[in-house]
């Protein structure tokens, strides 16, 4: 629905979700199996999705994606994302790695909020600032460094998390749901969660995606269907401007390879050394719809991503530096690329924006489906 800006607004649906289960996910195995531990010793799983066309790989801490098997046009099955295979191991490992957010789940606010604070209902809620005085993907404790409880449910898994009043400095218990399901070529991604006092949510998936399997993902050839953008100031926050993507390196409703013109001399761009922008995903938000395609050109494997989200987080791994090393190889600048279905960095701030309240007896539901197939 539109709210009377003509914006698209918050979806809150009272009924529980109901996944219908296709022919599709009738044939998909899923398998748990002891992956790790916390560092209080919790036991970490993983569980691994397969059928006749991919293999996902997610594990309880964080909710990370941690391996997605596809093939390629000739057949030829590859991993095509960034990830670990271990929990614990120096410098290549999820315990080793707090900083690149790798296939996990962020919360409970994805992406930034200004300043460590926002006000609701007149009180103003001081967060836990973990980036230059801001909030990042819910602060310096966030979903993605809590070990959700997994429970095998029909073609895939569910995962939850109970996150407590005053977690980070967010108001409210808040109940979230991330159910992974796995169907022919498409893995669906379904948030819902609830809440006891008013608060404010945004869940999304953190997964870097090379379709190649491996290097500079630059020559992947990209399609976002926005007309517009949100530009942000030196430290990625918004601006609150809705900027045209028109004459501007941030086209991209024709495909265009994503380092086409990623040096470009644009502002935005040397500001975020790359591509790390909100773009405005134009309607409908429904599953129906495609609101971003990407391929390589290389392996001819393609993804398709369909979301009931408002906006998409583009980013193109602009701050990996080589310090860590995963399934895909040593992680580099540009080695891969993360497509982060949301709503708008900072809404809280930012009145303009879709609104990401949730109030107590509403339940918060967002879906985003990701398809993989080869030309």
């Amino acid at each position: 629905m539109k709210s009377a800006n003509g914006l698209i607004a918050f979806t809150l649906l009272t009924s529980a979700f109901a996944p219908a289960l296709s022919p599709a996910a009738a044939q998909t195995s899923v398998a748990r199996a002891p992956f790790g531990k916390t560092p209080d010793g919790q036991p970490v799983d993983v569980y691994t999705l397969k059928d006749k066309v991919l293999t996902v790989k997610i594990i309880t801490w964080g909710a990370h994606v941690i391996d997605i098997e596809a093939p390629d046009r000739n057949g030829k099955t590859g991993d095509i994302v960034l990830g670990y295979s271990s929990m614990d191991a120096p410098n290549s490992s999820y315990l080793a790695d707090h900083k690149t957010y790798m296939g996990s789940v962020v919360g409970r606010y994805g992406n930034r909020i200004a300043h460590a604070e926002f006000t609701l209902d007149g009180k103003t809620y001081h967060l836990s600032a973990n980036d230059h005085g801001n909030t990042l993907h819910g602060g310096i404790t966030g979903f993605d460094w809590k070990n959700w409880s997994g429970a095998k449910i029909p073609a895939g898994v569910e995962l939850t998390l109970v996150s407590p009043d005053g977690d980070m400095g967010f108001p409210g218990t808040l109940t979230a749901h991330v159910r992974y399901t796995l169907e022919g070529n498409k893995l669906k991604i379904a948030y819902t969660a609830t809440t006891d006092k008013p608060t404010v949510i945004n869940l999304t998936n953190h997964s870097y995606f090379n379709l190649a399997g491996g290097g500079q993902i630059l020559d992947h050839v990209l399609m976002v269907d926005a007309d517009r953008y949100t530009p942000t100031d030196a430290l990625s926050i918004p601006t609150g401007e809705l900027a045209p993507v028109a004459g501007t390196p941030f086209d991209f409703k024709t495909p265009t390879a994503i380092g086409a013109r990623i040096h470009d001399n644009f502002e935005q761009l040397k500001l975020a050394k790359g591509y790390d922008h909100n773009f405005v995903l134009n309607g409908p938000h429904e599953l129906s719809h495609a609101a971003i395609v990407v391929t390589d050109p290389k392996s001819g494997r393609t993804l398709t991503i369909y979301t009931t989200e408002p906006g998409v987080q583009f980013y193109t791994g602009n701050f990996l530096d080589g310090t860590f090393t995963g399934n895909l190889g040593k992680e580099e600048q540009y080695d891969g690329f993360c497509l982060e279905t949301q709503h708008y960095p900072d809404s809280p701030n930012e009145p303009k924006f879709p609104t990401t309240t949730l109030n107590p007896g509403q339940t918060y539901r967002t879906t985003t489906i990701f398809q993989f197939t080869a030309k």
